[in-house]
């Protein structure tokens, strides 16, 4: 029996990585939770936009009601701050299904970074932070200033100059002022089981960074990282995925920058390489043994915004051309083809409707499509296509203007080229 996962909150890079994890798992029902609408409701097919934040008085108990109506087996935090709450109502009972995080201690340790440069000083390389009421000299600007609870790149400041840090503390008093690492950034993806053993590390370079996610990142091999996610895990209780991220100083010393008891949004890269870190953190926290491999090959990703799309179009049949559609440069056209079997998997009739030049039978067995297609109908080069449409529920896919202009103006129905298939794309 598949058990139900909730993903809180599910529209975040992370809460999307979390989907592709887990989407197409037999083990696994996923449900997308949010306080707000957001892309969640574009990706999940499950989706709840009612869950209050988790500063609301009302929280939990709305949670647990949620919980029991969807028979919720395991909560699935996707921000930093629902880890920490999350974590805390685990520990203190008040929360009817399992988390799937680390310890509260780690939790707690890790949500903060004061508190994370305090308990590691002495073991590992962290950023000097300067006191209150003692500010750098001049000789040691930059400084970067951070809050000491937030998340990727959101309330930071590099800072040139002391009037630059005064301005900064100005607007907000609470801001950590830290030396400034001008080297590059690593973040470390690792894997701990139930039983306390680091099982996986692997670094990745943060090559490019927007808004304070990773979209650009390429694995990386250096012994100090896995020393450094062998600390970590020997001081604090940690269990399934985390992540830390390090920083080069002007020496090229690797310095702490954070930890995080959760999924990261860039996982995909080591997902793709065959480690599955949502997976197997579901499949520990049902205390399962793990095993962990990955092939041998070098992955970059590379990532920039996705669209969804959502349409009121009610349609039973799909009339669409071959040449230059479903063919394309003489290679079958993926996209065209995911939307065909689309079609074909919600019981929509397809209909070719073409001007192939030559022997249409021969083209479709060379392109293994035979028996794709509900109806083939073969035009002459002077027929209208329009004429050969019969159904008020249909629409017409064609990479021809002139053939769609008549098509809109005839059969009064939506026309489409190519570029357009994405918009009718649905949830998987």
């Amino acid at each position: 029996m598949r058990k139900n996962i909730l993903v809180f909150p599910c529209g975040s890079e992370v809460g999307l990585e979390i989907h592709k994890s887990l989407n197409f798992s037999t083990h696994f029902m996923l449900f997308g939770g949010s306080s707000v609408s957001d892309h969640g409701a574009f990706v999940y097919k499950n989706y709840i936009d009612t869950i209050p934040f988790v500063d609301d008085p009302g929280f939990i108990e709305k949670l647990n009601r949620i919980i029991e109506e969807k028979k919720i087996d395991f909560i699935i935090p996707a921000h930093d701050s629902v880890v920490l709450r999350l974590s805390q109502e685990s520990a203190a009972g008040r929360l009817q299904c399992k988390v799937v995080t680390s310890s509260l201690s780690a939790c707690e340790i890790t949500r903060s970074k004061r508190k994370t440069y305090d308990f590691f000083k002495d073991s590992i390389p962290t950023p000097h932070v300067y006191k209150v009421g003692q500010l750098p000299d001049h000789y040691a600007l930059p400084v970067f200033l951070k809050p000491d609870i937030g998340q990727g790149s959101k309330g930071t400041h590099l800072a040139n100059s002391l009037a630059d840090i005064d301005f900064y503390l100005h607007k907000d008093p609470t801001l950590m002022v830290i030396e400034y690492l001008p080297g590059k950034e690593f973040t470390i993806d690792c894997f701990t089981d139930r039983n306390g053993t680091l099982l996986f590390s692997e670094a990745r370079e943060r090559v490019r960074i927007s808004n304070g996610i990773s979209v650009s990142s390429v694995v990386v091999h250096d012994i100090r990282f896995a020393q450094l996610a062998k600390t970590i895990n020997r001081m604090i209780s940690l269990r399934g995925a985390w992540f830390f991220q390090v920083k080069e100083n002007a020496e090229n010393e690797l310095v702490l920058m954070e930890i995080a008891t959760r999924i990261a949004g860039t996982m995909g890269l080591a997902r793709c390489k065959g480690v599955n870190l949502v997976l197997l953190s579901l499949f520990d926290a049902m205390d399962y043994d793990i095993d962990i491999f990955e092939n041998n090959q070098t992955v970059i990703i590379d990532r920039a915004l996705e669209n969804k799309y959502k349409h009121n179009i009610n349609y039973r049949h799909v009339y669409l051309d071959f040449d230059d559609l479903v063919i394309f440069e003489n290679k079958v056209n993926p996209v065209i083809m995911a939307f065909v079997y689309q079609c074909i998997n919600k019981n929509i009739q397809i209909h070719l409707l073409t001007k192939h030049q030559g022997n249409l039978d021969a083209s479709l067995k060379k392109y293994r499509l035979e028996s794709v297609f509900d109806n083939i109908i073969c035009l002459n080069k002077d027929d209208a296509k329009h004429n050969y449409i019969k159904q008020n529920d249909a629409i017409f896919i064609d990479d021809s203007f002139a053939e769609r202009k008549a098509v809109h103006d005839n059969c009064q129905i939506p026309v489409f080229d190519s570029h357009m298939i994405e918009s009718l794309m649905e949830k998987f």
